[in-house]
């Protein structure tokens, strides 16, 4: 009686081994500003026995589009509610799934060792304050953009520095020309200016001057139930928030 039972538990533990192994990965759809805290906690799941997750990293305007056109998204992160709300306006998000599950800031950034004054008020002539062009996201477009569209405009500054502005692809690509020097200047995310030796923050932008820098994830129409599994872990996993928090996001309240 013993011999079978012990049989059967190890059938079964056989039997769930297995079926982690068979697993299909997570497709996952993330905004570029998480490439480092996602594929750290994507290394975290595939050692608790999952497969590891398929991770595509880019601006949230070009996954959502991506996604819109029928990419093979199960679990999308983004950058800002707008490009969620769009997916959501197309009927393309598994109901009840979307979380706000992070938060961040707006930081101005410049090469290391080439600072330089700024007051964060409208009467400061922020143009005057260094030559050179500023690189951000693309204004309207990549969430960093419009955040940084927004203060600029809310300080005053937008028109007198709408000639000098270098829009990217995503905030990633930002932050890697002004660490090269080709941008003087610098508006991105505090977790990215965080990661880089080779830029120093000069500013944080007031959170009144933008709308608040939330990334909602969601799963997509179809998901599997590992992306449901992985979605849950990066909700309530305290190794995840942890992970989240050595980065510099602010894990919001459930």
């Amino acid at each position: 009686m013993f011999a079978t039972l012990r049989s059967c538990v190890l059938l079964l533990a056989l039997s769930m081994s297995l079926a982690a192994r068979s697993a299909e990965p997570s497709r996952v759809f993330a905004a570029a500003s998480l490439t480092n805290a996602l594929s750290d906690i994507g290394a975290l799941w595939q050692q608790a026995g999952h497969p590891a997750p398929l991770l595509d990293f880019a601006a949230s305007s070009t996954l959502a589009k991506q996604i819109e056109a029928g990419a093979p998204a199960e679990l999308f992160a983004s950058a800002d509610v707008a490009w969620m709300d769009e997916l959501a306006s197309r009927g393309l998000l598994a109901p009840g799934t979307r979380i706000d599950l992070l938060g961040n800031e707006l930081v101005l950034i410049a090469p290391r060792g080439h600072a330089f004054k700024v007051r964060m008020e409208a009467a400061f002539k922020f143009g005057d304050s260094f030559s050179g062009k500023l690189c951000t996201g693309e204004p309207g477009v990549v969430p960093v953009g419009r955040y940084a569209q927004q203060s600029l405009q809310a300080l005053g500054w937008w028109e007198a520095l709408r000639g000098r502005i270098v829009g990217t692809d995503d905030v990633r690509a930002a932050l890697a020309f002004v660490e090269q020097g080709e941008c003087a200047a610098g508006i991105v995310y505090g977790t990215d200016a965080a990661i880089s030796t080779k830029v120093e923050v000069i500013a944080v932008f007031p959170p009144a001057t933008h709308q608040p820098i939330i990334y909602p994830f969601a799963l997509i129409n179809g998901a599997s139930a590992e992306s449901q599994a992985l979605l849950e872990f990066l909700r309530s996993s305290p190794a995840a928030a942890g992970i989240f928090r050595h980065y510099g996001f602010t894990p919001q309240a459930p």
